[in-house]
């Protein structure tokens, strides 16, 4: 029983690992698409999200497979249980990818705002904490993923400048209001990138040190 528990897992990590690399370089494409006003690019972020998908129901099943065969107590439950949970976080930093190429697309064919709004560095820091925190996941470090919720601080703060920057331009250029209001939707969805791979990083807490820091602040 426990080789076959121990085989289980090492599939579950297989899986998962897969799972976050398609992640990962989905949302790298999306973004590359959405700076890059690439819409072929775009479509094809759209079109690999769905494999994305596949691939979450598959971790899904192996979870509740290894659960009702091999009742896995300790560090192993633990295991388990993140794996599932991270298994959601990462399907819907999938879907926010593929939403942001959507976005692209939409901010491509309308009207741009004459005062360019730069979007560089609040991507840049999206893809890096997504980055962070599945090499916590894959090295198994705590250190990196308490690293990662103080990061996500530092992209909510971003996108509370972003928002007043496209409220000011709104003023400004209201016949621009539906690409101002597109931007606005992208900086939302990096925002919640970021969450999401907070949430990863509170996971891998959780799996080594059965430590709960959901709710805390990033001093606790």
């Amino acid at each position: 029983m426990a080789k076959h528990l121990e085989k289980e897992l090492e599939r579950l990590k297989k899986l998962i690992y897969t799972l976050s690399a398609r992640v990962d370089e989905n949302l790298e494409l999306s973004v590359k698409s959405f700076l890059d006003n690439d819409v072929e690019l775009a479509r094809q972020v759209i079109e690999t999200d769905k494999l994305i998908d596949e691939l979450e129901i598959e971790v899904e099943e192996e979870c509740l497979k290894a659960l009702a065969l091999y009742q896995p107590v300790a560090i192993d439950l633990r295991f388990i249980i993140a794996v599932m949970k991270m298994n959601n976080e990462l399907e819907r930093i999938g879907d926010l990818a593929s939403d942001i190429a959507k976005n692209g697309i939409h901010i491509n064919q309308a009207p741009k705002p004459k005062v360019p709004l730069d979007l560089h560095q609040m991507t840049y820091l999206a893809k890096t904490i997504v980055r962070k925190s599945l090499d916590a996941l894959i090295n198994i470090d705590t250190y990196l993923a308490r690293e990662v919720i103080h990061d996500d601080e530092a992209i909510n703060a971003m996108k509370q400048e972003m928002k007043l920057e496209i409220a000011e331009a709104l003023k400004r250029e209201p016949e621009h209001a539906e690409s101002l209001m597109t931007l606005l939707a992208i900086t939302h969805r990096l925002e919640r990138i970021g969450d999401h791979a907070s949430n990863i990083a509170e996971d891998v807490i959780y799996m080594v040190e059965a430590d709960i820091v959901r709710h805390q602040t990033p001093e606790a």
